[in-house]
């Protein structure tokens, strides 16, 4: 078969594979006869586009309705490639290039109870460096990282003790879950000096392949070149960028 004839049969093959998923209902499948008036091929084009993703496990076929499915050989293909994920490598692109659109340092945390432990940072040599250094670890309740963690994990994830690290640092539980539903509704968390008393940060959650939340990426910097009304613009500008991260990590949010 000439090469551009298999690339078509290979792109058609996928094309049955991407409807099965994304339209096939839990339990139940596609009909032959579905998937020929979805996709606008013959009933037989179907049948030999598919046989080989069932013998490759990538689609299974119900053998008392003939409707197909996903098979579980893309259970071990999504395994396989969250296993190969590292979330530094996944997110640096996205660092690097809100770290141009904002000219502010970035920042990426996990999140390891009850801290955030600080994995990469990316930052504009031309403006002042922030303190934070790789590996590092910071509260939860006062960096916009931990709270944009901290906002998607359950009550009792709660820091028992809200110390204050500078005059503007919540120490009141209510006034944290407070702060909490806030960035919940608009996506993004903001720490307005309550964590350093120059420094001003605005980060975002990164939900994994489980739709969970154990990361987060931030700009920060100085409260004098990021303004309480610049916080309003680089909060979507982060958010959108972790959508993107997220995206990549397997998340369907």
């Amino acid at each position: 078969m000439p090469e551009r004839n298999q690339s078509a049969s290979l792109r058609r093959a996928l094309a049955v594979l991407e409807y099965v998923r994304d339209h096939a209902h839990p339990g139940g499948g596609l009909t032959l006869t579905q998937l020929s008036d979805a996709l606008d091929l013959t009933k037989s084009t179907v049948l030999r586009l598919a046989t080989p993703l069932v013998e490759s496990r990538l689609l299974e076929r119900c053998r008392r309705t003939g409707a197909y499915r996903l098979g579980h050989g893309t259970l071990a293909l999504g395994q396989s490639y969250l296993a190969s994920l590292d979330l530094r490598a996944v997110a640096s692109d996205e660092a690097r290039q809100l770290l141009a659109a904002a000219g502010e340092t970035v920042h990426l945390v996990v999140y390891d109870p009850p801290h955030v432990v600080y994995i990469d940072k990316v930052e504009n040599q031309a403006t002042v460096r922030m303190a934070s250094r790789i590996g590092s670890r910071g509260p939860l309740h006062c960096t916009a990282v931990g709270k944009a963690i901290l906002a998607w994990q359950p009550d009792e994830a709660l820091p028992e003790e809200l110390p204050a690290r500078t005059k503007y640092t919540i120490t009141d539980p209510d006034g944290l879950r407070r702060d909490l539903a806030k960035i919940r509704q608009r996506g993004y968390a903001v720490d307005d000096r309550e964590n350093e008393p120059e420094v001003r940060c605005v980060a975002a959650p990164l939900f994994n392949h489980a739709n969970t939340v154990s990361a987060a990426i931030s700009v920060s910097g100085l409260t004098s070149r990021i303004t309480a009304a610049r916080v309003r613009d680089l909060g979507p500008m982060v958010a959108e960028a972790a959508a993107r991260i997220s995206r990549k990590l397997g998340s369907t949010r």
